[in-house]
């Protein structure tokens, strides 16, 4: 382990706990929070804990501050035009599901909304809600070599009925990263708007939306090194003016009657109800240290780790990698399949050697049928993983082979 990567866990407070007995993996599903994170939740929920965006007495007064902060750190780290332009949610699949919600009252029947056969369930099952329930046609960009999405045949899936691409960004599976700009090209061509699903891509540095040219935006918190149960919906301001709310009450009116409410302006008209405070302020600090790290540097050495990865893998008999060979194609996310053996014995055996890394089908059925297998045994890195942890996942698969064939 280089002193590059062992300081950086020491800023990871399970992984400076467990010292060199874990090798965690598993960074796709959920990421180790960072201390300035925790620290930062801590101290709000301490010595600032009120409610936001109310009350005029000092202390929620002190928490709107802290809450309105961190909005602004969101708004940095992905180059928003303005702080009005994040709304906290839930998480990735809170803010997926606002936006297929909003678009259930601004579509008609016959019009379209264009997805992928990769897409994490989260960014599938709304659209397919919205079908059924407004009579919006559904059609899918399938997968092309490597895994990677094919957009070739993309004029002739966005017709002028299109009113949205819902992409994700980087495959949870394959780890491919979708090129972003034919697919706005295209969409600009027809009027139609691009949503990108980045929980995979958020994770691996700054994210510039006005440079993409999208015109939203979701990711979650935990895998940012941030909380759980805090996400967010990154939208252009004139979109999300025109989006009706997707949750009403307390917090997103103006004004009430009897007769009737009129909404807040976005943000607010999309957090109804006390919002994740304590999590918003955990986030914004995850992000700004995010936003303080040589990401080209941070690059280099996943690429070269996800490289020896995908070599040492290949090397394995009977053994069936999904996604792009060449590391610069992908965040570092690497899934794989071995013939005869199911991926949830392949893992368990994995954890008893101190790595961690997840089997199953992610969420992504769709995606696996493309594929060909029911499951794959997925190890995802991050910014704090090694060469150890590429030496034990790959001495661990030999071993489960050994004992599972």
């Amino acid at each position: 382990m280089s002193d590059e990567t062992a300081a950086l866990r020491r800023q990871f407070p399970l992984l400076a706990q467990a010292g060199g007995t874990l090798h965690y993996l598993d960074n796709a599903a959920t990421g180790q929070i960072h201390e300035a994170a925790l620290d930062a939740m801590v101290q709000h929920e301490r010595y600032a804990r009120g409610n936001v965006l109310r009350a005029g007495h000092r202390l929620a007064q002190t928490a709107t501050l802290a809450y309105q902060r961190a909005r602004g750190q969101v708004a940095q780290f992905l180059n928003a035009a303005h702080p009005d332009e994040i709304v906290f949610t839930s998480g990735a699949t809170a803010a997926l599901n606002l936006v297929a919600q909003a678009y259930a009252d601004l579509c008609k029947p016959g019009d379209e909304i264009v997805v992928s056969v990769a897409e994490h369930h989260s960014n599938l099952i709304p659209w397919q809600q919205l079908r059924d329930r407004a009579g919006v046609g559904l059609r899918f960009v399938p997968l092309g070599a490597g895994a990677r999405l094919d957009l070739s045949g993309l004029r002739a899936l966005v017709g002028r009925r299109c009113r949205l691409i819902a992409l994700t960004h980087a495959s949870n599976v394959t780890g491919a990263v979708t090129d972003v700009g034919p697919v706005v090209e295209q969409a600009r061509a027809v009027g139609a708007h691009v949503l990108l699903d980045g929980a995979q891509r958020a994770p691996h540095g700054p994210v510039d939306v006005r440079a993409l040219g999208v015109d939203f935006y979701v990711f979650s918190g935990h895998k940012c090194y941030g909380p759980g149960g805090v996400g967010v919906l990154w939208g252009r301001g004139e979109f999300l003016d025109a989006m009706p709310p997707s949750a009403t009450g307390g917090g997103m009116v103006e004004r009430v009657t009897l007769e009737r409410a009129d909404y807040a302006a976005p943000p607010r008209r999309f957090e109804a109800g006390t919002p994740p405070v304590a999590q918003a302020v955990g986030l914004g600090e995850a992000l700004a240290w995010m936003s303080r790290q040589d990401w080209p540097r941070i690059e280099r050495r996943l690429a070269g780790l996800t490289a020896r990865l995908i070599e040492g893998l290949l090397a394995v008999p009977r053994l069936h990698l999904a996604g792009p060979l060449d590391a610069r194609d992908r965040v570092p996310v690497v899934s794989f399949w071995l013939e005869g053996l199911h991926s949830h014995d392949v893992c368990q055996v994995l954890d008893g050697l101190g790595v961690a890394l997840r089997g199953g089908h992610h969420c992504a059925q769709p995606l696996m049928q493309a594929l060909g297998t029911d499951a794959v045994s997925r190890a995802s890195l991050a910014l704090y993983n090694g060469d150890d942890d590429v030496d034990a996942l790959l001495a661990g698969v030999r071993e489960a082979v050994r004992i599972l064939a």
